[in-house]
């Protein structure tokens, strides 16, 4: 695996391996390009597989002025620019997965396939209540509100890898981030997503609840859904294998039938 860094500023730093299509992976809105750590070396064996961490996150450079959640949209393009990649999969967890979501609506024609991870629409499908909550609890870092956005099958090193990762946060950065995407992300036209979809839900997810994933699948034309059980926030951190044997096939299937 290597790490290379897509300039110009703010300079994104991205883990590649392996080689072929591009499928880049795309984390939350605590995480780093590490919380793929598991999956890189198994999607590579296939693909050209990368995952960034997104501005003012891990090894990527902060940034003055405010954020607008659109500039995560031409920070991907940048990316697949750098790795040569006309065209990508995408597959994007929480935050990550409105990322992509916002990119299969702007760029559909630089996109295989979109894979969305424990996400929403925007933030117009929360109540006011659950918007207010998703505030307070991404200020908040008691090893309790940690825990619970792991469900009960999560696999053993799960929080410590997820302790870590929020460790890692450039606290102006985050900050920002968390504003922009409940100002700005609110309500994402998804019956408008033409490119192959797939979407994947933990039925134990505190954060956005399943009923979300189920709303999505019903809105995207042709949409895959997938629940995996005792999942929370983090399914593929929490549940490797299981999530690797639900996205693989859906990447090369998809890979396949462009080339028939």
């Amino acid at each position: 695996m290597e790490t290379i860094f897509v300039e110009p500023a703010p300079r994104l730093a991205v883990s590649v391996e392996g080689s072929g299509p591009l499928v880049l992976f795309l984390h939350g809105i605590r995480g780093n390009r590490r919380n793929w750590n598991l999956q890189l070396p198994v999607f590579a064996q296939h693909f050209r597989a990368a995952a960034w961490d997104a501005r003012g996150y891990g090894d990527s450079d902060d940034y003055e002025g405010p954020l607008h959640f659109e500039h995560f949209t031409g920070d991907v393009l940048r990316v697949a620019e750098r790795l040569k990649a006309d065209k990508l999969h995408l597959v994007g967890l929480s935050m990550g997965g409105r990322i992509a979501r916002n990119v299969a609506l702007h760029y559909p024609e630089r996109l295989h396939s979109l894979t969305l991870i424990n996400s929403t629409p925007g933030f117009d499908s929360l109540s006011t209540d659950q918007v207010r909550r998703f505030v307070v609890e991404r200020k908040t870092r008691t090893a309790d509100s940690v825990r619970q956005l792991l469900g009960s099958r999560a696999r053993p090193g799960a929080y410590e890898e997820l302790t870590e990762s929020i460790s890692r946060l450039h606290e102006k950065s985050y900050l920002k981030t968390v504003e922009a995407s409940v100002a700005q992300d609110r309500a994402a036209p998804i019956e408008a997503i033409r490119v192959p979809t797939l979407i994947i839900g933990g039925d134990e997810d505190t954060v956005y609840p399943p009923e979300l994933a189920q709303e999505m699948a019903r809105r995207i034309p042709g949409a895959q859904l997938v629940m995996m059980e005792g999942a929370g926030h983090l399914v593929n951190l929490e549940q490797p294998e299981r999530f690797d044997a639900a996205v693989l096939p859906f990447l090369l299937r998809n890979q396949k039938e462009l080339r028939t």
